[in-house]
């Protein structure tokens, strides 16, 4: 099966079921469910009109939720004109519904799909692009995982450090994406922090905390992405990092260090400095080792190739980073700010314009390019 073809032509599929009165969500989770009839069906019996077959088989599926999800909401309503037994109180079940979908017989990886779709409103290409995957590849982990929880009873909660991370990636997109859900993280990550003595629990919300507190600098007039080095560090907001260090340090003193909790000294670092050229970048790259050793996460290689670049010159960072994998999203764009500051311009501009094409956001891709065109007006002529 073409996997490009299906990529190609889920957009277009989504576009039909939209115009024929579905709404984005519903047809995006019919599409889903479409592609996974189509692994099943297509390697044996090819359509004539992939598209065509995906439309039918997806608006099927988009009337069948909706007639489904109709007598749900008439079994609700009737329940709820019903007034419960004594005093009624309000009670927050977004927590609960974070550990129910990491339920224990999901792989973690699409227990987080699941949550992020399910409870974080996310769309299935927000998350394809937080995982670094194809978005029709991250369509058929999320149907898969409805799948294979349909009809279990979700009575046993799932993992704490699934939810952790579900939790971490929707406060990344509500923090830089197209769907303000930051906030939503941070107060349930507060409640989590509430209820249990887990030190990376409160790493978490300290991580959310000091990324919250330069929110407001981080974009310009029109959404112009504004970089760490350029932000204005006066409008920062004090109460929160200091309330975010407050919670690193307690959780430091317990002496169970985990990947949050060294994400936070690390943003803690950057907000205790004036500028970047005074940053602690020695120390930083020390909290990077500690995040390697952790995780060995590639993404953590990267950036930690930058702080290298920063405390012990570019040519160091280059070194560090000839061993992160090119393929690695900013990739480019990290190179391309090392050999500026190791002074080769023309090689700079070069790599600004390759990242620039390369970026998952406009936002990335405008900075990028305007780097490009500032580095190019310096060069020798």
């Amino acid at each position: 099966m073409n996997s490009a073809l299906l990529r190609e032509l889920v957009p277009a599929v989504i576009g039909v079921l939209v115009r024929r009165g579905a709404d984005f969500a519903s047809a995006e989770d019919a599409v889903q469910e479409a592609l996974i009839q189509a692994l099943d069906v297509w390697p044996a019996d090819p359509p004539r009109d992939p598209k065509a077959w995906l439309v039918s088989v997806a608006w099927r599926r988009f009337i069948d939720a909706t007639r489904s999800d109709s007598s749900r909401r008439g079994r609700e309503v009737a329940v709820d004109l019903e007034p419960p037994p004594g005093q009624a109180s309000a009670v927050d079940d977004t927590l609960a519904l974070y550990f129910l979908c990491a339920h224990p017989t999901l792989p973690p990886a699409s227990a987080v799909a699941l949550t992020l779709r399910a409870v974080g409103g996310l769309t299935t290409r927000q998350i394809a692009l937080a995982y670094l995957i194809p978005e029709a590849t991250m369509a058929q982990r999320i149907s898969r995982a409805k799948r294979r929880i349909a009809g279990i009873r979700l009575d046993e909660p799932g993992d704490l450090h699934t939810v952790l991370r579900v939790l971490y990636l929707v406060f990344n997109e509500g923090y830089g994406g197209d769907v303000d859900l930051a906030a939503e993280a941070i107060r349930i990550t507060r409640q989590l922090v509430a209820l249990t003595d887990e030190p990376e629990v409160a790493g978490l919300l300290a991580l959310m905390l000091l990324h919250h507190a330069r929110r407001e600098t981080r974009t310009g007039a029109g959404g112009r992405l504004i970089p760490l080095a350029e932000q204005d560090r006066s409008r920062w907001d004090s109460r929160l990092i200091a309330e975010g260090v407050t919670i690193l340090h307690t959780a430091l003193a317990r002496d169970r260090l985990g990947e949050y909790q060294a994400q936070a000294a690390i943003a803690a670092l950057h907000a205790d400095a004036t500028s970047t050229p005074e940053t602690d970048w020695v120390q930083i790259v020390e909290w990077y080792d500690e995040l390697v050793a952790l995780t060995d996460s590639p993404v953590v290689r990267l950036n930690r190739a930058v702080a290298v670049g920063e405390a012990d010159g570019p040519q160091a960072g280059l070194a560090a980073l000839s061993d992160v994998s090119p393929d690695l999203p900013r990739h480019t764009a990290v190179r391309a700010y090392l050999h500026e500051r190791a002074g080769d311009l023309k090689r700079a501009a070069a790599l600004y314009s390759e990242a620039s094409r390369l970026a998952t956001s406009v936002g990335e891709g405008d900075h990028l390019t305007r780097e490009a065109a500032r580095v190019r007006q310096i060069l020798p002529s």
